[in-house]
């Protein structure tokens, strides 16, 4: 204790008898030792952690070396120039103000703790998201922002509290507040709750393909905020939505199909008619054994109607696979299959074709019977 005491006056002499200069110092180096011990500290516990692979809880650890760094500089800083002020007589009004931020120098860091370790524990989330079909990207990025919104405001009103600012008089003005502010910006409103409604339902996240038969609203979500969604169409065009405007059409989401459908009809000529149940039945007993249909979901090919030209038949099936160009592969496969099947039954497929009956006794010039290529041409 001698040793502080002579090392103290000896100080104070250096000093010229300037007592609150060498105490502002003094608390100033103080602070900056004890910052640059936490950071090492913290520093080193991080990489441990994260050599560790224990991510959780080194994002506990990560968010928390700023907001610590902050707290020690504000609480030296605060300290160091209320000692200058009142050493120096100057100012003494401030104080008040000083000790009433300094109070809330805690509540402001554990708030920036919260945000950080929230972004930190979102950014994991996700990457878990991706891999782990019970979490979605979407509902861990609106919880994310909950959080940090909530953290924000509590974190303002303890500091405003700090203050003297009466909170019971702040949450009635803004009760009052809230409802011009609502009438003035109803549209801002239902784009954040339709944003809202979008987080909770989830009836579509990014990444998926959307549509909507009431507005012309097609293509890929890029990006689901607060006040609108991002949808990218096919032309590569970014399409920006307001929220709002989800609640009130009805969206398709074709992402999220389990089979896609092939419906087509097709024709074989009158000639051929007695050829029809075992073209039929050839086509519906190659559907059956084709490796890409879904035998597991309705198939029907049958015998549809007598056209002006044809004997029309249709096939209804659905394919496994619900990818867009591999859908088409198989669609294509099909019909060339059912083409090779009617001709290998001897028939043909129909197309628009007339008949034209004349009379013996016709004069029709020879010529013109010539031209009427492409026409069956008969005689009685």
């Amino acid at each position: 204790m001698s040793f502080l005491a002579e090392s103290w006056a000896a100080l104070v002499s250096l000093f010229g008898g300037q007592v609150w200069l060498l105490l502002v110092i003094s608390i100033l180096t103080i602070t900056a030792i004890a910052d640059i011990v936490q950071r090492r500290v913290l520093k080193a516990i991080h990489l441990q952690l994260a050599k560790k692979g224990k991510i959780w809880l080194d994002s506990f650890v990560d968010a928390a070396r700023a907001p610590i760094s902050f707290f020690i500089w504000i609480t030296g800083t605060t300290l160091a120039l209320t000692t200058l002020i009142l050493n120096l007589g100057v100012y003494i009004e401030l104080v008040p103000y000083i000790a009433s931020f300094k109070s809330t120098v805690l509540t402001l860091a554990v708030g920036w703790f919260i945000i950080r370790l929230v972004q930190r524990l979102e950014l994991h989330l996700k990457g878990v998201a991706k891999q782990n079909d019970n979490l979605d990207e979407v509902t861990v990025e609106a919880l994310a922002k909950i959080i940090k919104l909530l953290a924000f405001i509590l974190t303002g009103l303890f500091f405003l509290s700090a203050f003297g600012v009466s909170l019971t008089g702040l949450l009635a003005f803004g009760g009052v507040g809230g409802i011009a502010i609502g009438f003035a910006a109803k549209d801002l409103l239902g784009n954040v709750f339709g944003g809202l409604m979008l987080y909770m339902d989830k009836p579509f996240t990014v990444g998926e393909w959307i549509r909507s038969p009431d507005r012309e609203i097609e293509g890929t979500v890029e990006k689901i905020g607060w006040r609108m969604t991002t949808v990218r169409t096919f032309d590569k065009r970014p399409l920006y939505i307001p929220n709002g405007i989800f609640a009130n059409i009805s969206i398709e989401n074709p992402s999220r199909m389990t089979n896609r459908r092939i419906k087509e009809t097709m024709g074989v000529r009158y000639a051929d008619a007695h050829k029809m149940r075992s073209i039929i039945k050839a086509v519906k007993e190659m559907l059956r054994n084709h490796p890409e249909i879904d035998n597991n979901q309705t198939l029907i090919v049958n015998f549809n109607a007598f056209s002006a030209s044809s004997l029309d038949f249709f096939i209804y099936t659905f394919t496994k696979t619900t990818n867009w160009v591999r859908y088409h592969e198989i669609k294509e496969d099909v019909l060339l299959k059912i083409s090779d099947i009617v001709e290998a039954e001897g028939a043909e497929m129909a197309f628009p074709t007339r008949t034209l009956h004349i009379e013996s006794h016709s004069e029709m010039p020879e010529e013109v019977l010539s031209q009427l290529s492409g026409e069956q041409v008969t005689t009685k």
